[in-house]
């Protein structure tokens, strides 16, 4: 019996220090092939600017917001709407 597991550990080791230099190689290679793509890929041009921001909304478009912000409340708090769905309406009204 202490032979079987001597053969057992034995096994695991090389299993083990074999998966960890092959994870090693792989990502040494990995990062080689990363920088090499880096370095023929052409330059990338700058950024353009940010779109112009969206004109202030008026005061009735806002109000309406809130009125609807409000209904959403409630209705989360009467357990119609659940806190995900609650935060995707309330991004849509502010959107």
């Amino acid at each position: 019996m202490p032979g079987l597991l001597r053969g057992v550990a034995r096994t695991a080791v090389v299993a083990g220090t074999a998966t960890a230099v092959s994870n090693r190689v792989s990502r040494r290679q990995q990062g080689r092939w990363a920088q090499q793509e880096y370095q023929e890929a052409p330059p990338q041009p700058a950024p353009a600017a940010p779109p112009p921001a969206a004109p202030a909304p008026s005061a009735d478009d806002m109000s309406s917001r809130i009125d609807q912000l409000k209904q959403l409340g409630e209705l989360k708090a009467q357990g119609v709407l659940t806190e995900a769905e609650f935060e995707e309406q309330k991004r849509r009204i502010l959107g």
